[in-house]
């Protein structure tokens, strides 16, 4: 089976307000092996909402709907699945009386306009809210369900988890629904793609996902099966051979970030780290330190902006400024060997380059920048040019930086 959700609410189209109910209901279907095929927003409109429902019930097993189920004449759900489905509705003199006694328990009366909230489309199951005055209703109908949850989230949640989901448990087969992230950095997303798709395309079962943000790439594997280990056995499968095809650019198998997995080598091999910023400005040691229980192995770092620092604090001569300037390899070199020797660190990391708008030469242009690792028995120096806004170039700076500490980590266990 699978499912589509439709989020109703024209808040829910403005920048003020953010659907995190579909990801909730996402993450519980996924568990228990239904796979989300299509995510809708839908204002507060009965002529699309109503289209989108009918839509909806043509094309998916499931159909499961957040919001609109309130009092007032905005709260169109009820009104527009029941002409989706073609059926009446009805009032629940028992839900009504549910509905009123919630007021009562709290000294007040039912404003009338809640009296909608009783109407219950012919057929439907009611799904009672005890944490709100809004009830869901499960509707089957010519073999789909479609299922009318509430806004709130306080209320949708504990409705799915306790009522829905036990219900779609019991309506077909058991199957799983297994997920698989591999992250890989150092290449663009058509490398990947070209690399990776000979593979992939071959396998209907898992499906595979390419995703891309700057610096890094992921391929994210699902494999549907009736049972875990079968589930397993196909990501297994398919991620073994990419793993072969892609070797060290994959730095991930199980969606970790990449501060994290730098982090685990660093305490795993009772190593230390110290860094040096430049035109990161502390970005590199904001990342690392995300990480719970950094301290073990990040002793801390300089912010190097002015060469005035670079010279008084890291010890970078005048005449190595003066003649290289501040964003060059030899500095790059000095500030990671610095902060190395300043810190007592088994490693040390520097970064100098120009993150613009401004600041670039026609020899040393916006995105050049110089990255050093600080070894016990070598320094390594990488040059790059990157593309895109300021925090682009920060950012792949910063995982640039992280990548050749993983590297060199893994090549000294081999």
């Amino acid at each position: 089976m699978v499912a589509e959700i439709i989020a109703i609410g024209s808040e829910l189209l403005t920048p003020h307000r953010t659907d995190t109910n579909s990801l909730f209901i996402t993450d519980h279907l996924n568990r228990i092996g239904i796979e989300v095929v299509l995510r809708t927003i839908v204002g507060d409109d009965r002529e699309r909402l109503t289209q989108a429902l009918a839509l909806a019930l043509q094309r998916s097993d499931i159909i499961i709907t957040s919001g609109g189920l309130g009092p007032t004449e905005d709260d169109l759900t009820r009104e527009c699945a029941a002409a989706a489905l073609g059926k009446t509705m009805y009032r629940d003199s028992s839900l009504l009386n549910e509905i009123e006694e919630r007021f009562r328990s709290r000294g007040l009366t039912m404003p009338s306009v809640n009296l909608r909230q009783s109407m219950v489309i012919e057929g439907a199951q009611v799904l009672r809210n005890p944490r709100g005055t809004a009830p869901g209703q499960w509707i089957n109908h010519d073999g789909k369900m479609l299922i009318l949850l509430p806004g709130p989230p306080r209320e949708l949640q504990p409705m799915f988890e306790e009522i829905c989901i036990p219900l779609l448990q019991r309506t077909g087969p058991p199957s799983v629904l297994l997920a698989r992230s591999l992250r890989i950095t150092g290449l663009t997303e058509s490398a990947v793609e070209e690399l990776a798709a000979p593979i992939y395309t071959q396998y209907n079962n898992p499906v595979t996902t390419i995703l891309a943000s700057p610096g890094d790439v992921q391929l994210h594997l699902r494999a549907k099966a009736s049972q875990y280990s079968e589930a397993k056995s196909l990501l297994d499968e398919l991620s073994c051979q990419l793993e072969a095809k892609l070797r060290n650019y994959i730095y991930s198998t199980n969606g970790d970030c990449l501060e994290k997995v730098v982090g685990n080598l660093l305490h795993q091999q009772g190593q230390t780290l110290a860094v040096a910023e430049s035109c990161t400005g502390g970005l590199l040691a904001e990342r690392i330190t995300d990480v719970p229980g950094s301290s073990d192995y990040f002793l801390g770092g300089f912010v190097c902006y002015s060469d005035s620092w670079k010279l008084n604090f890291l010890d970078v001569p005048a005449d190595v400024l003066e003649k290289h300037g501040a964003v060059s390899e030899p500095v790059a070199r000095l500030l990671a060997e610095g902060v190395r020797k300043k810190a007592g660190s088994t490693y040390g990391i520097g970064i100098t380059g120009i993150a613009g708008p401004s600041g670039s030469t026609p020899s040393k242009p916006v995105g050049l920048v110089y990255l050093a690792l600080a070894a016990p028995k070598e320094t390594q120096v990488l040059q790059r040019l990157y593309p895109g806004e300021r925090e682009i170039i920060r950012w792949q700076s910063t995982q640039a930086a992280l990548d050749m500490l993983r590297r060199m980590i893994v090549s000294t266990m081999k």
